[in-house]
Order: structure tokens, then sequence, then C-alpha cells
């Protein structure tokens, strides 16, 4: 059946469905996701003087997308047909776009774009080629819903279900028995759960769930969903946090404290080991770090909540555009993107940091990315670590902090 309309969907679609904006989705979601824990007040906002003009990021938003848009496979992919996830983030930093949200703005482009998504749709729900099913999944998915596009509501709920089967669940349905429980993983649900394809995926499904309800007796609920609970859960079994978190891999060195690492046991940024006892204590690092911040936004965990209080208490302490904290430049445009994002989800229109001075990171990011913009609007990381040597992947990453950056950037004017 999904295989059927992927087909007759591929040759009937018309050039009219990129109409709303992924930054759309994601602003409405977070502020209700914020005002449901109960968020106070923004902040005033940052001096308008310290913040590049709306249009100078607009100018380096037109150059990246240009960018891309020159760079497509004529099949619809970017970068390699085996991995959808970087023709999705195309597609979702394509959406971002404000010069590109009126429906006329559809190009052949992006008619080829959605038309290779579709076509790694699978009849259990994935959207994948050649494995990553749930990374694969979740960022089609994020592009799917930025469509706006009735018709993909089956793929849509298809792989809404898929990932919340995703989640791992070992031993007694239901029951924390491991660290790993709550979480999502890179592919099938008997891999271990990590930090990075949690988020996306949790992302994926708070994004698309606004579109689809189902009428019922009391609250509408999405179609298929996650057990929030258990990712809040899963997301303190990463945190450095030993008040909370009793794992033996804990760090105890203020330096790490509130931070988070990849997964249970493991982190990118290493560890410490003991010389006497043997014991490896994991460091916390800034990339992950964010992403801790952002996924307990996502699981509506109240902000003041410890395990929140602390991942902010060691974002302020080791705030940088310099690296990736823990991590040198890998990652660093990743780390960028979810600075970006975490920050405007948290609604930190300056963040103080652990010396008490305030500086204004949107000022900052926003001209840190139009410095590293390279001369064809593309950006790269020479580390070749997370793929960042693929301009395809980081120019998606830069565009779609920009982007956000943008908007900010207009409501402060």
């Amino acid at each position: 059946m999904l295989a059927d309309f992927v087909f007759d969907h591929m040759k009937t679609r018309q050039a009219t469905h990129v109409a709303a904006s992924l930054l759309g989705i994601l602003v409405a979601n977070l502020a209700a996701l914020l005002h449901a824990a109960a968020a106070p007040a923004a902040l005033p906002l940052s001096s308008p003087s310290m913040m590049p003009r709306a249009a100078e990021l607009q100018a380096a938003i037109d150059r990246g997308t240009s960018y891309l848009l020159k760079s497509q496979n004529s099949n619809g992919w970017w970068s390699t047909p085996e991995q959808p996830a970087v023709t999705a983030l195309v597609l979702a930093s394509l959406n971002f776009n404000p010069s590109r949200r009126d429906p006329k703005n559809a190009t052949s482009e992006i008619n080829r774009a959605y038309d290779f998504i579709l076509s790694s749709a699978k009849p259990d729900g994935s959207i994948q080629r050649s494995g990553l099913a749930n990374y694969n999944t979740a960022l089609c998915l994020i592009a799917l819903a930025s469509a706006n596009d009735g018709n993909f509501k089956p793929v849509i709920l298809a792989a809404r279900k898929y990932l919340a089967n995703s989640q791992i669940d070992f031993g007694v349905k239901g029951t924390n028995d491991t660290p790993f429980d709550g979480g999502i993983g890179y592919g099938s649900k008997y891999q271990h759960s990590d930090m990075n394809n949690t988020l996306i995926a949790i992302e994926a499904m708070r994004l698309s769930e606004g579109l689809l309800v189902k009428d019922g007796p009391g609250e509408s609920k999405p179609e298929s969903d996650v057990d929030w609970a258990a990712v809040a859960r899963f997301l303190e079994n990463c945190q450095n946090l030993p008040s909370i978190n009793k794992a033996d891999w804990v760090s105890s060195n203020p330096k790490d404290l509130g931070g988070f690492v990849y997964y249970p046991g493991v982190s990118n940024a290493g560890g410490v080991t003991n010389a006497q006892t043997g014991r490896v204590a994991l460091r916390s690092y800034g990339s992950m770090s964010y992403g801790g911040l952002l996924s307990y936004i996502y699981a509506r965990v109240d902000e003041n909540d410890p395990r929140v209080v602390a991942v902010l208490g060691w974002l302020r302490a080791n705030y940088t555009l310099a690296e990736n904290p823990g991590m040198g430049r890998q990652g660093y445009y990743y780390y960028l993107h979810l600075m970006t994002k975490a920050l405007s989800a948290a609604r930190v229109e300056k963040l103080k940091l652990s010396d008490g001075s305030e500086v204004d990171w949107r000022a900052e990011v926003a001209s840190q990315l139009i410095k590293l913009q390279k001369p064809d609007g593309s950006w790269v990381n020479p580390e070749k670590r997370f793929w960042e040597t693929d301009s395809i992947l980081v120019t998606s990453y830069a565009l779609m902090a920009l982007e956000i950056l943008h908007a900010q950037a207009v409501r402060m004017n």
C-alpha cells in the first residue's frame, strides 16, 4: 500500500508543496512546549546594533541556498543516494529560507528531491536505503513535515509509527531495566540508543505531531508517539550529574558537571582514568550538551528541574565559538547548529556566563557563520569526523542556524 502510494504520488505531485517553513513549525512547537513547562517571560531583546542586519543574514542565506541548488544530482539527491538524510537536511534548510516560503517558489530541484525521499520509503515505514534506518527516517520525516503537503500524510504516519516502535525498551516492557531504555539508536531497536539519534527522532516527532492528530474523547493525541517519560529517563542516563545519575562512569570533576556524553558509558570526548582504581570518568562535551538541553525541552522537562539547571550551568561555564568544547573543531558546525536551536528554544536572549558576564550569543554566532562562509556560498569543516568535510551537510547546518537567527534579527529591528 505504501509503495503504491509513493509510486502514484511521484507521477502526479504538483510543484506547490513548499508552503510552510520548518522554522514556523519549530517556533510554534517550541513556544507550546515552553508554555507547557511554565517558562518565564523572555528577557529583553539584545541591542540591534550588535546583531548583523537581517539583509546581511539573508544575503548569506541566499548564497548558501544557491550553492546547494547548483550541487544537486540530477536524480534528486545531494552528496550520496545511500543516505537520504543528507537530502532531507538540504530540504529542511531550503524550507527554512524566509525568501522561499511562498508556494510559487517551489522548484524542479525541490520536487526532484522530494521524489527521491519518497522513493526511499519502505513498507515498514522507514525511509532509508542502506542502513542507519532511524537516522534517515527521522531527518526525512522532518523534511516531509516541513513541506505542508497533505499527500505526504501516509508516509509521515508510517514514519512516525516506525520511529515510535524503534524506541529502546530492553527487559520488562515499561520499566527502566537498562540505561539505554527510552532512547533511540541508528537502526534496529536491538542496537543501543544514543543522544544524537534520540534528539533527531524526538525533534521529528514533535515537529510532525501537530499535523497528525486523531479526534476522540478528551484531548486529541498523535496517531503514534514515543514514551516521553522514558525519553527523559534516557537523557538523565547520559548526563554527568552524580546527584541523579549513579552510573560508575559519571564524572565528579566540576568541569564536567551537568554536561552530556554520547551514550551511557561512552563519550566522544573521551575520559579520565583514575591511576589508583582504574575507574574511567567520562568527559562532557559541547554539541551533545546543547543536544541535551534541546532534548529536555522537547521532552517537556520543567526549566527549574535540576537536570535542566545543571546542563545550562555547564553551557554557561563552557561557552565558546572557538571550538566544540571537548572536541576541538570536530563536529564544529553541528555544535553551532545545536547551540542556535537550543538557546533559541530555551528563550535565552543573552547568555549569562559562569563568571557573571553576559554574552550576546546570537550576534556572535551569526557573525561567525558569515565570516566562515566560502566565496561559493558553502561552509565546510577541514576536520572530517562526523561527515563535516561534506560541504552539503555542513552548509545545511549553517543555513538552518542562520535562518533562525534571521527571524530573530527581523524581530529585533
